[in-house]
């Protein structure tokens, strides 16, 4: 069963979060002997990794999608190495429609073997900050500035996968939303050498949702993210489902969610990614389409031209 983002996540003083701490403590420590003890396979293509500390929500598969085809402009033969699980179609078929050369595998290391088989010298690993197995040239590091670091706790007390000071061994942060100065200076204070850029999503096709009632609907990891960008861009919902990350719908709850925005006279949006679960289905849902944009991309992309340049 998949399980919403826990609210106390959000919450710095919570007893929920206190009363784990000492899981989390164990936590700490399997991380530490990982990084400790686990051997880093180097491999003889470029490995560019684009993750995250905070678990789900942050944005790092747009940003790897965006980053892979601006690779592909430079006359990088690039592929996109995901992990493979059955439950993240909708991301897998999200990447397809605007990325072909893609692989998917259940261990990281066969997929990235697969791609220096097939003579690419670039691979955009897609997740996998947390695979110490795996040596990279280049840590990009995602995180939304509605959420950032939530209440700062490892799992479960908390949202991170990490602490703050995995950083070090980070090159480049992403943050989507605002600059946010203190929250530079938090991550600085632990990895000057930082390189930090900010993106955003631009709706595409937003006047198609204008004047109109809508029912919207978010099975990702922060569903809040996507209720904010409609206001933002002056949408009038009038009622939320919230779904959890990678929700599979049957056809009865669509069928469902059809009748009632029918019967009200709401016209349905959901995000692109859970689009691509429900597609199949009929065309009286639609989604928000969006693209992610990175704020002074060609400096970001001379960050990352760089690596090349240190590791020929």
């Amino acid at each position: 069963m998949k399980l919403s983002k826990p609210k106390y996540w959000d919450t710095k003083f919570n007893l929920i979060s206190i009363l784990l701490l000492p899981i989390t403590l164990a936590t700490l420590l399997v991380i530490f002997f990982k990084k400790k003890f686990t051997i880093k396979k180097k491999f003889n293509l470029h490995l560019i990794c684009v993750g995250n500390i905070y678990i789900g929500g942050t944005g790092k598969t747009p940003a790897a999608i965006l980053l892979a085809n601006e690779l592909l402009k430079l006359k990088k033969k690039t592929a996109i190495v995901r992990k493979f699980y059955k439950s993240h179609i909708d991301e897998h078929n999200l990447i397809k429609e605007t990325f072909k050369n893609l692989i998917l595998n259940k261990n990281r290391i066969s997929g990235i073997m697969e791609a220096e088989k097939a003579s690419y010298d670039t691979v955009v690993l897609d997740d996998g900050f947390q695979d110490y197995r795996i040596k990279k040239d280049l840590n990009i590091i995602c995180f939304n500035q509605n959420q950032l670091i939530g209440n700062g706790f490892l799992l479960p007390s908390g949202p991170l996968r990490e602490s703050l000071n995995s950083l070090k061994d980070a090159h480049i942060i992403l943050i989507n939303g605002e600059k946010d100065n203190k929250f530079e200076q938090k991550i600085l204070n632990i990895n000057e050498k930082l390189k930090i850029f900010y993106s955003n999503y631009k709706p595409i096709n937003v006047d198609q949702f204008k004047n109109k009632k809508l029912l919207a609907i978010a099975g990702i990891g922060n569903p809040s993210n996507f209720f904010k960008l409609l206001e933002k861009n002056n949408l009038l919902i009038k009622k939320k489902l919230i779904y959890p990350d990678h929700y599979e719908f049957t056809d009865n709850e669509l069928q469902n969610i059809i009748s009632e925005a029918k019967e009200k006279n709401y016209e349905i949006i959901m995000t692109e990614k859970d689009y691509y679960k429900i597609k199949h289905f009929n065309n009286e849902i639609n989604f928000l389409k969006v693209s992610l944009e990175i704020e002074k991309k060609e400096e970001f992309m001379k960050e990352i031209i760089k690596t090349y340049d240190q590791n020929n």
